[in-house]
């Protein structure tokens, strides 16, 4: 629970609470890639009825849900080598031709994590710079230029309070303005040329008390 002043409370989504969020906005058909991480909850939460066909970039086409306990085969794992299931008419193949559906623009959307995102939708999600961090790149610097659209799915804040969405970067960047959406713990925002615009915000939080969290306007 968190308190934005003395009377108002608000509650941070849950990560499976987030996934159902992102989930909600993949429209029916869409060809979709969900990053290592977070992002990978969002199979778990896709709405009954929709069909969304999941790509992993080790080379998984037509992707279901995480198994059952006990259910698991790890020879079917996603690119973070976590179990998953294969759907009918799902496929599997060389992660060349995987990238290079990513390069060639036949997904629709990405989700990704993300150590900071811009104002305008620049992403730096690969590497923070630190002297004893360890680069990460693997596919997200295709995977955020080659998708039609590219989301941003992580908490607002880092573990020391920072806002992981700023005015400029300062971490290595993945990709110049390529995100399109950042769905978050607290809200869910859209990067544009002119800046954040908000879409929606957890019950509880204002939407001034939001901007001073960010440390950006924010547009209704």
């Amino acid at each position: 629970m968190n308190m934005s002043n003395t009377t108002v409370t608000y509650q941070r989504r849950t990560k499976d609470q987030l996934a159902a969020r992102v989930a909600q906005d993949i429209f029916d058909g869409a060809v979709v890639n969900l990053g290592i991480g977070q992002p990978t909850l969002v199979a778990n939460h896709l709405p009954a009825g929709r069909e969304v066909i999941l790509q992993s970039e080790n080379g998984i086409l037509g992707m279901g849900p995480a198994p059952a306990a006990g259910e698991e085969d790890y020879d079917l794992i996603n690119a973070g080598k976590q179990p998953v299931t294969l759907l009918p008419g799902g496929s599997y193949f060389h992660h060349a031709d995987s990238f290079a559906m990513m390069r060639g623009g036949h997904l629709d959307i990405c989700v990704l994590g993300a150590f900071q995102v811009s104002a305008t939708g620049d992403l730096a999600n690969w590497h923070t710079g630190e002297k004893d961090a360890i680069p990460a790149v693997g596919g997200a610097m295709d995977l955020a230029i080659g998708a039609k659209q590219t989301w941003v799915m992580m908490d607002l804040l880092t573990k020391q309070g920072a806002s992981k969405l700023v005015a400029q970067c300062t971490y290595p960047l993945t990709g110049i303005a390529c995100v399109k959406r950042v769905y978050s713990d607290l809200a869910t925002l859209e990067c544009t040329p002119a800046g954040l615009k908000l879409i929606d915000k957890v019950d509880g939080l204002d939407h001034a008390d939001l901007e001073k969290l960010v440390g950006l306007p924010i547009a209704a």
